[in-house]
């Protein structure tokens, strides 16, 4: 008989509730083992080899490249691959993090003499602090939990979440250790969006020298159109005789001019740039954050920004589609 809808949503819930005191069991356990953890792999001159096997190797690969992600050089080491030559990996000066829940896992403890022979300081996260693993590390990070969320009780659960939480504890720690900030993150992650909004500046997606549209103020309406229109950026500078930027005309500003001189007698194209433009429009510096170029356009509903230089020339133009390309938004 299939269980009813009820049934699986109270096993799904049951399911979270253990998982999420599995954890919170485990806050009394951040001790001065703990510390002593973060304490030597803060000190290590080499890397973190993260090892485990089956599911305790899956969240080893996850607590290795949370570790190398916030600054903590780490990968992980397959203790089956291990005895068949990659034992090599492992140098002197390394640190190695071993998971296993029972402790006794038989690929792990067959290269742990290898490893204490080397000299390397062993970390275990384990739920058995009798294991053999247990014994033969120098640290114990104690992640034993009462029951799997399985309903079954068999299937490596609440387990493999406690061991990933003991993971990102650790990780954190370090991170604040290190004093490592959102710059360094985005050293380390450049691809990413995150990466893109702390590191990329107006000056990298900017347009400038010829892409920058410029008219000057005694500039007629048809030149404005044509610049604003050649260029393809929405809009054009405005410069009085000596280069000095005055304002910008947008499409908009176009259109609500062109609104207005709609039944009037005189040529609207006949009319100077000075007339049209707006004045002290929002600009930004070149070495701001790509990002707070973002902001300001969201802020104020506008669609481009100007760069000036020291003289108060327009320097360059960012455009909103830029930062749409560069991924920044």
């Amino acid at each position: 008989m299939k269980p009813k809808n009820r049934d699986v949503i109270a096993t799904a819930k049951k399911a979270l509730k253990i998982e999420a005191e599995a954890i919170l069991a485990m806050m009394d356990r951040v001790d001065e083992r703990f510390s002593q953890a973060v304490q030597a792999i803060y000190d290590c001159k080499g890397r973190v080899v993260v090892t485990g096997m089956g599911k305790s190797g899956h969240i080893a690969r996850k607590i290795a490249s949370t570790f190398s992600s916030t600054g903590t050089p780490a990968l992980f080491f397959h203790p089956a691959e291990g005895v068949h030559g990659d034992l090599g990996m492992i140098v002197k000066g390394d640190v190695v993090l071993a998971l296993s829940n029972s402790g006794e896992t038989e690929e792990l403890s067959v290269i742990l003499p290898l490893i204490k022979r080397q000299g390397n300081v062993l970390i275990a996260m384990t739920g058995d602090a009798g294991s053999t693993l247990a014994k033969r590390s120098d640290i114990v990070l104690d992640v034993g939990v009462k029951k799997e969320a399985c309903p079954l009780d068999l299937a490596p659960t609440a387990s493999t979440t406690a061991a990933l939480a003991m993971g990102d504890a650790l990780a954190a720690a370090l991170l604040d250790k290190r004093g490592f900030k959102a710059e360094d993150f985005a050293l380390l992650h450049p691809g990413g969006t995150l990466g893109k909004k702390l590191l990329l500046k107006v000056s990298d997606v900017m347009h400038v020298g010829n892409e920058v549209p410029k008219v000057k103020v005694s500039d007629l309406m048809k030149d404005v159109i044509y610049e604003i229109t050649s260029k393809k950026l929405g809009m054009t500078t405005v410069v009085s005789e000596k280069g000095e930027f005055k304002g910008i005309i947008t499409d908009g500003d176009l259109r609500r001019f062109l609104e207005k001189e709609i039944g009037k007698r005189s040529d609207p194209l006949s009319k100077k740039a000075g007339d049209v433009m707006t004045r002290s429009p929002k600009t930004i510096e070149k070495d701001a954050l790509a990002a707070k170029a973002v902001q300001i356009m969201e802020s104020y509903s506008i669609t481009s920004l100007v760069i000036l230089n020291h003289s108060k020339e327009p320097a360059g133009v960012v455009h909103l589609h830029d930062l749409l390309k560069a991924g920044v938004v």
